[in-house]
């Protein structure tokens, strides 16, 4: 079974967290070191992200990190050769998230092939087009036994939210706002009524709840209507202020998410 259905399998009536770094950022070889805390500290899944000249659904705390991976010389190639060294060590599902150029420039074959060499379970592409999505990269990821998973938000209609529903696998990541990632302090009501109208439709996907979360009044509004969190732009700050130490940034993270 694919690790991230895995988790969702067994995870009972626990809510789960998954915790999003840039690779290459704010070093070059911290990717490791980092997955490794976060194994070590219990988060459920890890989205590795992919640096890209040009994140344009990123906030500026990830963007500035992604400039930075590259100016280390993160690429795709370098992230995939770190993590088939730790692959033995890491049990948890890892999860890419990047953009489609860089993916398109690898190859869509060639980057199924080195997910699986390199231990991955699935990938985001946020700007992956869903009818690109059935007609050419589905089709490769079903036959690697990746999981590509999709994103929805509040303007997505519940039409379009069941079509994506019914052609993936995995979880669903619900967008908390049509805006660029960036720490929130708190969901408003829109937004909670937008997670009750999602949860009301009994959607086959488990769902993950992301952007904004950076507290624990947002983390309990999101890991009460969904599955569980997903948390970006606050801990890639509290790495970047660690200076990488993931553990020290760990701390910082449960001690604000318990405020």
């Amino acid at each position: 079974m694919n690790k991230i259905n895995n988790v969702f399998a067994n995870r009972g009536d626990r809510k789960l967290l998954s915790l999003y770094f840039c690779a290459g950022a704010p070093t070059l070889e911290s990717t490791a070191s980092v997955i490794m805390a976060m194994q070590n500290r219990g988060i459920d899944f890890i989205e590795v992200g992919i640096p890209f000249s040009d994140p344009l659904a990123d906030g500026p705390v990830i963007q500035t990190a992604a400039t930075k991976a590259l100016h280390n010389g993160m690429s795709l190639r370098k992230l995939f050769d770190q993590l088939k060294q730790i692959k033995d060590q890491v049990q948890i599902p890892l999860i890419l998230m990047g953009y489609l150029n860089p993916i398109l420039h690898y190859g869509i074959e060639e980057f199924c092939k080195s997910c699986v060499e390199s231990g991955v379970s699935g990938m985001i592409i946020p700007d992956l087009p869903f009818n690109d999505y059935l007609e050419s990269v589905k089709p490769i990821a079903d036959r690697y036994d990746l999981r590509v998973i999709m994103l929805i938000t509040p303007e997505t209609s519940d039409e379009r939210i069941r079509f994506i529903d019914s052609n993936t696998d995995g979880f669903i990541y619900m967008v908390s706002s049509a805006a660029i990632t960036g720490a929130q302090k708190s969901f408003d009501d829109v937004k909670q009524e937008y997670f009750r109208r999602i949860d009301a439709m009994n959607l086959r996907n488990p769902r993950m709840i992301g952007f904004g979360i950076s507290n624990a009044q947002t983390l309990k509004a999101a890991q009460d209507n969904a599955a569980g969190a997903i948390i970006g732009s606050k801990f890639v700050t509290l790495l970047d202020e660690a200076g990488g130490n993931a553990d020290a940034a760990l701390d910082r993270l449960f001690d604000d998410l318990s405020k």
